[in-house]
């Protein structure tokens, strides 16, 4: 069943931490490997979600906040130690913020669900420095992977849009923003063990061989 992105985490929102999710897995590795030091930045997390990254950043020493469309998914952010005074309902493309107020922001598996992303890197420069954008690989999305879950036996998808490498890249430009570092990732070794504690070990192989993930961090010219 195809469900729009906030009743898609309105229902997700009570599993979402616990189902276990390759493509998450390798994201959050990808990431980490690239963020470097976060003490004393200004960092945004943007579409926290349950807050994932909002979390690292904080125990790293930045000064954080989080900012999510979704309730039900800020509700359960807020459960999370240190949190609750850090997460603001907004929409991406309209942050209740001033001007260049942060050092890094980061967009995790999220712009996929916006029909189009020039508003999005018009707002993101506007508050931002720098940018990490991860989301759904255009390949993956060809060969057909969706935004999906399952609950109470019932399986969902959330809307999507495809936006390409070269459309993103078009978008930041326009936005003044010049790339710093890019990676197309793969799902591995490290995320072989999900396959097989959710009972579809068949599927690694097919999976590992299209690029998954897209990440690419901008910076303000």
């Amino acid at each position: 069943m195809l469900v729009g992105v906030q009743e898609g985490y309105r229902l997700w929102s009570e599993s979402y931490d616990c189902d276990p999710n390759p493509v998450l897995a390798l994201e959050r590795r990808v990431i980490r490997e690239r963020l470097g030091p976060l003490s004393g930045r200004r960092f945004l997390d943007i579409a926290t979600g349950t807050g994932y990254w909002l979390n690292y950043a904080r125990s790293r020493g930045a000064c954080a906040f989080g900012f999510d469309v979704s309730a039900e998914m800020l509700a359960l952010a807020a459960r999370k130690p240190g949190l609750r005074d850090r997460l603001i309902r907004a929409d991406m493309n309209e942050l209740p913020l001033k001007d260049t107020i942060a050092d890094l922001a980061i967009c995790s598996l999220a712009v996929g669900y916006i029909p189009s992303v020039e508003n999005f890197f018009r707002e993101i420069a506007r508050v931002s420095r720098s940018v990490i954008v991860s989301d759904l690989h255009e390949y993956a999305v060809q060969a057909g992977w969706r935004r999906s879950f399952e609950v109470e036996g019932r399986r969902y998808s959330i809307e999507q849009f495809e936006h390409t490498t070269r459309a993103l890249d078009q978008a930041a430009d326009a936005s003044g923003f010049r790339i710093d570092w890019r990676v197309a990732s793969q799902i591995g070794d490290p995320e072989r063990d999900i396959f097989v504690r959710s009972g579809r070990e068949h599927a690694f192989a097919q999976a590992s061989c299209v690029p998954a993930i897209l990440s690419t961090c901008w910076t303000r010219s």
